[in-house]
């Protein structure tokens, strides 16, 4: 696969091509040849806080980092206006920046709460946008929204099969605070979401019953791949198989090797003597995230700094299918932020 490290948050790449003939039926929108994915959006607009090149990334510690809660909601309809990477026929592809929530509560600012006013930006009239596929609220790169409802129907169909088949169709980047054992594999492991001290968390279940899961425990399977190492970090490739809430963070936990940023669940990796282990998920608090002194002159970071570092978990790839059953599937990609490009450059993580 095709790794595309662009230092900008305004760019995307799609690979192959898509004709109507897929979308086309009775009452069915349209949605023409792609040639030239994201080229006019990379040209018009440019969003904050994004860097065209590496070297100009600096000193920051976060570069392009937002902070979309102290947004407006204004600001944050051109916020996501600026990070459309392509918008053709009912399709509209954006990258999510880290810590926008997809969904929330009534009054929270959330992308559903202003998909309204985003639809009207980008000049949809009344043909109000869906959300298809979503990055989670930590988690930055791709959504895929449509103003078709039947585009979103058949594409959802599309994922749910690639699910059953266990055809991976979401590609995440991630950079981790240790090396798995081993190079690539799979992580299964069956989950449950359980209220901890008024905290929802994700546990997981050993050995799950019949009754478990009629209860909500969710077997779950990832595939992983290490694509560079350094500094007893890694960057890895993660496929997940199923849908679970924060599923690759807690399988990177399952492998003793947390996701970088990931205040939530690293604590239950806990160290002695230089080893790692698993702390019992049950009693164990999410607190912020503790680096070894090393790796914090690695990235250049302060311990209070390391405490606000986002979450390295990047949504890059969406496969999406071709006019017909036997066409090479389509790859949306989305670029890094900028504040993951500069860990890779501190690190010196590389394609290998």
């Amino acid at each position: 696969m095709r790794i595309d490290f662009v230092r900008d948050m305004g760019g995307c790449r799609i690979l192959g091509k898509v004709w109507d003939g897929w979308w086309r039926g009775p009452r069915v929108c349209s949605f023409h040849k792609i040639t030239g994915f994201g080229t006019e959006a990379r040209r018009q607009l440019q969003p904050r806080g994004s860097s065209k090149r590496s070297g100009s990334l600096g000193n920051q510690p976060f570069p392009g980092l937002l902070q979309p809660e102290n947004l407006s909601r204004e600001e944050l309809v051109e916020v996501l206006r600026a990070s459309v990477v392509d918008q053709k026929g009912p399709l509209v592809t954006l990258n999510k920046p880290q810590g926008l929530p997809v969904t929330g509560k009534p009054g929270e600012l959330t992308l559903l709460s202003v998909l309204p006013e985003l639809s009207q930006s980008l000049g949809l009239g009344e043909q109000e946008l869906q959300v298809v596929r979503a990055a989670g609220k930590e988690t930055s790169g791709l959504v895929l929204l449509s103003s078709c409802p039947q585009t979103t129907s058949r594409l959802q169909k599309f994922f749910a099969h690639s699910r059953r088949a266990q055809r991976p169709t979401a590609t995440y980047w991630a950079v981790t605070d240790g090396i798995p054992a081993t190079s690539e594999g799979k992580i299964q492991a069956a989950l449950k979401l359980e209220h901890i001290d008024g905290v929802g968390l994700v546990v997981p279940v050993k050995s799950p019953s019949r009754k478990d899961i009629l209860e909500g425990v969710k077997r779950t399977l990832s595939h992983f791949r290490v694509v560079a190492m350094g500094s007893s970090c890694a960057l890895v490739q993660l496929q997940p198989l199923t849908v679970f809430p924060s599923q690759l963070q807690v399988h990177m936990v399952l492998q003793l090797c947390p996701v970088l940023g990931d205040h939530r669940y690293s604590s239950r990796v806990g160290t002695v003597l230089g080893q790692r282990f698993l702390l019992p998920a049950e009693t164990t608090k999410p607190q912020k995230q503790v680096l070894d002194e090393a790796l914090l002159r690695r990235l250049h970071l302060t311990p209070s700094q390391a405490g606000q570092l986002p979450l390295h978990l990047h949504l890059h790839c969406l496969r999406l299918p071709g006019s017909r059953p036997r066409d090479t599937p389509i790859e949306l990609l989305a670029p890094l932020p900028p504040y993951f490009s500069r860990t890779l450059q501190c690190l010196g993580l590389r394609q290998q």
